[in-house]
């Protein structure tokens, strides 16, 4: 499996990850989640505003990584490395979110969203 595409494999499920973490809690309420995560504090308010952002880093990481497939690009070394970082990045921005580090959490997402834009223009060179 080529390494870019497994990065985006493991990116789609972040926000499932995030989600659980979120909802780790017996009294869960499955029948009205939206409302019940609503009343969420601490950890498992910040865990869904994480799964929220990992739904919209998914998007710009697929487009890049798809575009880099499209090219021809995807089997650099470079792009792998990128796209390795951005994955490791984003592991950290979540635990950072969840753990309330609100200036690394900024730093980690910075961070990646600059590799997710250096992996996209490797597709118009």
């Amino acid at each position: 499996m080529n390494i870019s595409l497994g990065c985006l494999l493991f990116v789609g499920f972040l926000p499932m990850i995030c989600a659980g973490i979120s909802k780790s809690k017996l009294d869960y309420d499955n029948k009205n989640p939206r409302a019940w995560l609503a009343d969420q504090s601490g950890f498992r308010s910040r865990a869904n505003s994480a799964q929220q952002n990992s739904w919209e880093a998914f998007l710009w990481f697929s487009v890049a990584i798809l575009a880099v497939h499209t090219t021809g690009q995807a089997k650099t070394n470079e792009v792998e490395i990128m796209a390795v970082s951005y994955v490791v990045l984003r592991i950290f921005y979540v635990a950072a979110y969840v753990s309330n580090f609100a200036m690394l959490r900024t730093i980690f997402w910075m961070i990646a969203f600059v590799l997710n834009i250096m992996i996209f223009t490797k597709a118009m060179v």
